[in-house]
C-alpha cells in the first residue's frame, strides 16, 4: 500500500513539478531545494 502511494506521488511529481536535474544543487533557491528534496524523498520511497 505504501509503495503504491509513493509510486503515484512520483508520477504526479513528473507531471507537475519542474525538473532540476540540469542545475547546480548548491545554487538553487530555498523553494527549489525543497522541491528537489521532496522529489528525492518520493523517488527513494517509490523504489
Amino acid at each position: 500500500m505504501k509503495k503504491m502511494l509513493f509510486r503515484f506521488l512520483a508520477r504526479l511529481n513528473r507531471l507537475l513539478l519542474p525538473k532540476l536535474w540540469n542545475k547546480d544543487l548548491t545554487r538553487l533557491s530555498g523553494t527549489q531545494r525543497a522541491i528537489a528534496a521532496w522529489r528525492y524523498y518520493v523517488t527513494r520511497n517509490a523504489l
